[in-house]
């Protein structure tokens, strides 16, 4: 497989992780702190393996699979995924929707452990490696299936889940050294960026799933990118107007 056609895919679940693995570090960061390194780093590590497992076993299985069918179904579950991403990104970028304030998730996380408080020492690392278990497995199964839908469309899986653990490395090599919330990721914008991306991978998988012969092969998902992009700017500006209307 030669870059150009890995590189989409590369791309996209690179951002999409970027945004998860910054939700999941900061619970985790509120484990580490509030109860010590031990739980936090037992619950993710079990929920990396888990999600290492799925990815290991749905991979193969749908590389097995006709790859039309396989195209259609993804694409159009993709289509939707990225709708909703664009969606939320759009409202919050028109102030319709409060925007995430990982402070404020980290302090929350925090004060719901430290409400949880044990009778004794096991007891509490036990509640915080849930915690930090549930934080990374939730927030993973959405990489997970990033990396499974856009891989799966050329058999590209390897790629995608080179991407994500490139986003994994950057959030956690940041996340050690400054050792609070990662409060100035643009997540919204990444979340707009991503949004854009696998709605145009769901529309790119459709179509060749329904036979369509792409101009550009994978050069028609910057197009498409573009696309919807633009329709998701100007589905901003009307949220924005709305909201402004509203108020009068």
């Amino acid at each position: 497989m030669t870059l150009s056609a890995a590189a989409p895919a590369i791309g996209a679940a690179f951002l999409a992780s970027l945004v998860e693995v910054v939700e999941a570090f900061t619970i985790v960061l509120a484990v580490a702190t509030l109860r010590g390194w031990r739980p936090a780093a037992s619950g993710t590590a079990a929920a990396l393996a888990v999600l290492a497992a799925l990815v290991a076993g749905f991979g193969p299985l749908l590389a097995g699979m006709p790859i039309a069918p396989v195209q259609l179904a993804v694409g159009i579950l993709l289509l939707l995924f990225g709708l909703g991403w664009l969606r939320k990104a759009a409202l919050r970028a028109a102030g319709v929707l409060p925007p995430r304030d990982e402070d404020a998730v980290y302090a929350r996380a925090r004060a719901a452990l430290g409400s949880a408080a044990a009778p004794s020492r096991a007891t509490g690392d036990w509640i915080a490696g849930l915690a930090a278990f549930k934080a990374v497995l939730l927030e993973g199964l959405e990489v997970v299936f990033v990396v499974l839908a856009v891989g799966a469309g050329h058999g590209s899986v390897v790629p995608a889940a080179l991407g994500a653990l490139a986003a994994c490395g950057l959030v956690l090599g940041l996340g050690a050294m400054l050792h609070r919330p990662l409060a100035r990721v643009p997540e919204n914008s990444l979340k707009f960026g991503v949004g854009t991306m696998l709605a145009a991978f769901g529309v790119f998988w459709t179509g060749e799933g329904l036979g369509v012969d792409w101009p550009g092969q994978e050069g028609a998902l910057f197009v498409l990118a573009l696309l919807f992009l633009a329709a998701g700017l100007c589905a901003t500006a009307a949220a924005r107007q709305a909201a402004r209307e509203a108020v009068r």
